[in-house]
């Protein structure tokens, strides 16, 4: 089966509307992918302004970068899957670790928001990785696999089918360090057992599996080359189309 090749940028708490327009279209205007699938998950004031510029290319879509899990009520501030589906978003960031770290979502609440993502026919990109210390301690690939089977194993495998999984090594996110290609095919290739073992070879064959953690024009090529690798989700280069633009050339040239 053939996996659905993914860029996804993540501008986290970054840029104001004029800034991230601009950047929008830039990337826009930079390249019109083919054989990858582009996502722009932005600040949620940006959404459907972004999702405005994006439309006409049917390869780039923007994602939001969280979601509460309830349909409406009294959560101030937060919102709900279909405020966001309503302004042509059409996936969602859950999981990521600073949401875990600085929010204290628990496993049970990423759990809720998987599933209240998928009932309203957006596409989680779920998120998961281990910290330095849990890598030094060799326990990484139990402590991720942990993370799946609390957060995400509980799906049916046609729901599973329908969430793209990435994995984000914590010691690599805005440090400037990098897994090499051959943990990131380690651990990708372990994810992938996983799902193949909890919903069989079909389902583990067809999930796109992303890479997150300092990807930049440098080493996209060779990240993006390993076979369990189907992309990127990126962080402090989606910010300049410059960066992102490559990065974006580099899985369309495999």
């Amino acid at each position: 089966m053939t996996r659905k090749k993914i860029v996804a940028g993540n501008w986290k708490m970054n840029t104001t509307i004029t800034d991230g327009t601009a950047l929008a279209q830039a990337v826009t205007d930079g390249v019109t992918p083919i054989k990858t699938t582009v996502i722009m998950c932005t600040p949620a004031t940006h959404l459907h302004t972004v999702s405005e510029i994006v439309k006409e290319k049917s390869n780039i879509h923007t994602g939001a970068q969280n979601c509460y899990p309830a349909e409406k009520g009294a959560y101030t501030g937060e919102l709900s899957v279909s405020m966001i589906e309503a302004v042509g978003a059409e996936y969602i960031v859950i999981g990521h670790s600073e949401r875990r770290t600085y929010f204290d979502e628990s496993g049970d609440f990423l759990a809720k928001k998987v599933d209240i993502t998928l009932a309203g026919g957006l596409t989680p990109i779920y998120c998961c990785g281990e910290a330095l210390d849990i890598r030094e301690a060799g326990t990484h690939v139990k402590y991720v696999g942990n993370q799946l089977k609390a957060e995400l194993f509980h799906l049916s495998a046609e729901d599973f089918g329908k969430v793209i999984v990435a994995y984000e090594p914590i010691w690599a996110i805005g440090t400037g360090v990098t897994a090499s290609p051959a943990q990131a095919q380690e651990m990708h290739a372990e994810l992938r057992q996983l799902i193949a073992n909890q919903y069989g070879e079909e389902v583990a064959n067809g999930t796109s599996i992303l890479y997150g953690g300092s990807v930049k024009p440098a080493n996209a090529t060779e990240l993006f080359s390993c076979p369990d690798v189907d992309g990127g989700l990126v962080g402090g280069a989606s910010l300049k189309a410059e960066l992102f633009v490559p990065i974006i050339e580099a899985m369309e040239a495999l």
